[in-house]
């Protein structure tokens, strides 16, 4: 029973990956139109066992009225019909929509809506710009993802739960009253109107509370990762109480808004008792005097007295649900402040991919500051020819990593544009330009997965025997095989711990250099791919980089000069222009900054 329920909503159907409209009511339609089926037949099920209930209580009136009325020995006679007809419906026919509407919402619903949403808004942050991540915490971008997927199951369960069952209820109590009496419907109406009031002037600022609680939660856990994540800095700094100080801080401002939400919810609920109490004493009272006046029976007095005590017992939880309502809008108008934005870097509508056939690389007139108006890059001319191996030289902050970044298309130029055997790198698709490039970077970063897997994502259809090569020509096959970790695993099914915190610095920059070999690309960038290697390991790994470099296109960035000085040409940089081109000798002769450089400096040879 639990899988024909289960396999109602797919939340894994494939979907494009589109941007969620920055609208609320937009947001919850983008994620709701695909249930609206079932979101209709869970309605209609819930309403349906509402109005049983309903029932139960309207034949209580009526069992009254009859017990009063007829003698004992013809009851069952006249009655005993009616009575199987209202045993069916309380053990038949209640249980069945009961369970119906709570199988849809609890089995289908809730883990699948949960998960479709946050499996879209993943997949569309994912493929947000570098920029993005590098202007936020990753552990508050994984909140909001994850916040907002529970929120937007939330608010559908609080309608379907709490608003449409209390319309559905508190309509047919009406309809009841007013079968039996219209006056008994005065107390009814009244009280709807002031609770309305209560929920019209106190529940929407819940909503703007519970945003504020929302992104003071999710600073706080941005906070929280931020000191695990970068704990090794904070221990050798000994820095564990400033830690502390950081993220009580965090945790304070949480509180303060927990508390401005909490207080807002106190209110109500003191507005509501009031009313409650108010509505059982003159719904009571008038059934009363209706009874002493002979215009209402027994059964009257009743049905009306359990119907209204039903209705306040469920007015406190309807409240607490449309509450509910109103924090999960704020939480998901919150989320979609983070994930409903357009992406910075974005392919050309019907872009083609990009096809390497020779691998010369072009530069003209590029412009690029940040957003800044000046500075960075400024007008670059460069050309690299099919495989060339260029090193990229200047001080700190000259533009290197930034003109490689502007290669991978990790920003948009703001002028000019760059070219791959004559296509434009912003014309192609993202996608297929960066599989076209081989990077080993200085800040080596694995997934706290297997060093397999870390391996295989230079190309994960990669045999055993490919993977394994690949961490051989890196140096590391030896290393790998003597690995253990806390669960058993070894070699090359050890994982490597958030970031690869397991492994040395050399150790992750062979296991990048693997994954970069497996690749396999037709151009490749170094970015002082060798700078966290002793020199024993960095002796031993020269022969292979540079059967590696054979046949590619190459950008090599390095502060230490002797490591790229025979490649087969230097470019040197200086706030963002090209100040010096040509080879190692030619440059020295100049006596210009490579020269200056140079002389500064002294250590190994990357061989070509």
């Amino acid at each position: 029973m639990h899988a024909l329920f289960e396999r109602l909503f797919e939340p894994f159907a494939r979907a494009d990956i589109a941007q969620p409209p920055p609208g609320a009511a937009a947001f919850y339609g983008y994620f709701l139109n695909p249930a609206r089926g079932l979101l209709i037949c869970t309605l209609i099920v819930a309403g349906l066992a509402s109005v049983t209930e309903l029932a139960l209580f309207w034949f209580l009136g009526l069992l009254v009225d009859w017990v009063q009325s007829t003698p004992r020995e013809r009851f069952l006679a006249e009655h005993g019909a009616a009575l199987a007809g209202m045993a069916f419906l309380a053990v038949v026919l209640r249980p069945l929509l009961v369970l119906g509407s709570r199988g849809l919402i609890n089995l289908t619903l809730v883990p699948g809506l949960t998960t479709r949403v946050r499996w879209q808004n993943y997949r569309w942050v994912l493929r947000q710009s570098l920029s993005f991540f590098q202007n936020d915490f990753a552990g508050r971008i994984g909140q909001k993802v994850m916040q907002t997927g529970a929120a937007v199951r939330e608010s559908v369960v609080n309608v379907i739960d709490g608003v449409w069952f209390l319309l559905t209820f508190l309509v047919g109590t009406v309809a009841l009253f007013a079968t039996l009496d219209w006056r008994l419907m005065l107390p009814v109406l009244v009280w709807v109107v002031a609770y309305g009031l209560v929920i019209a002037r106190m529940v929407p600022p819940v909503r703007h509370k519970s945003a504020a609680l929302s992104e003071t939660t999710s600073s706080l856990s941005g906070r929280v990762v931020d000191s695990y994540t970068n704990i090794l800095s904070v221990k050798l700094f000994a820095h564990a109480e400033r830690e502390d100080a950081f993220t009580r801080a965090g945790m304070d401002r949480q509180l303060q808004a927990y508390r401005v939400l909490m207080r807002a919810i106190f209110d109500m609920t003191v507005a509501l008792t009031v009313l409650n109490g108010l509505l059982i004493c003159a719904t009571v009272g008038l059934a009363l005097h209706l009874w002493l006046s002979g215009t209402a029976s027994a059964g009257t007095i009743a049905m009306a007295t359990s119907l209204i005590i039903r209705l306040t017992q469920m007015s406190g939880w309807i409240l607490r649900t449309i509450t509910s309502l109103f924090e999960n809008v704020g939480t998901v108008q919150n989320g979609m402040e983070t994930i409903a934005r357009p992406h910075a870097v974005q392919d050309r509508p019907g872009a083609p991919e990009l096809r390497v056939e020779r691998g010369a690389i072009r530069f003209e007139d590029v412009r690029f500051h940040y957003g800044k108006g000046s500075g960075v890059i400024e007008r670059l001319n460069l050309d690299i020819r099919p495989g060339e191996k260029v090193g990229l030289v200047g001080r700190s902050g000259a533009g290197k990593s930034t003109l490689v970044n502007l290669l991978l298309r990790f920003h948009d130029l703001e002028g000019g544009r760059i070219l791959i055997d004559g296509q434009d790198v912003a014309s192609v698709t993202q996608a297929s330009l960066r599989a076209a490039i081989g990077v080993v970077t200085q800040d080596t970063s694995l997934l706290h997965r297997s060093i397999a897997d870390n391996i295989r994502y230079g190309r994960p259809d990669a045999s055993e025997e490919e993977m394994v090569r690949a961490a051989r020509l890196a140096e590391a096959d030896g290393f790998i095989r003597g690995l253990k970790d806390p669960n058993g695993r070894s070699g090359y099914e050890v994982h490597v711990g958030e970031r690869g915190v397991k492994l040395s610095g050399g150790q992750r920059q062979r296991v990048a250099i693997a994954r970069v070999i497996l690749k396999d690309a037709p151009i490749l960038i170094l970015d002082e791919a060798t700078s966290a290697l002793d020199s024993e390991v960095e002796a031993a790994i020269q022969g292979q980089l540079a059967a590696l470099m054979r046949g590619k296109t190459v950008i090599a960035i390095a502060h230490r000069l002797s490591t790229i000085a025979s490649l087969d040409r230097l470019i040197v940089m200086e706030q963002g222009k090209v100040v010096e081109d040509g080879g190692h000798h030619d440059l020295i002769a100049r006596g210009g900054l490579y020269a200056r450089l140079w002389e500064r400096q002294s250590g190994g040879f990357l061989g070509v």
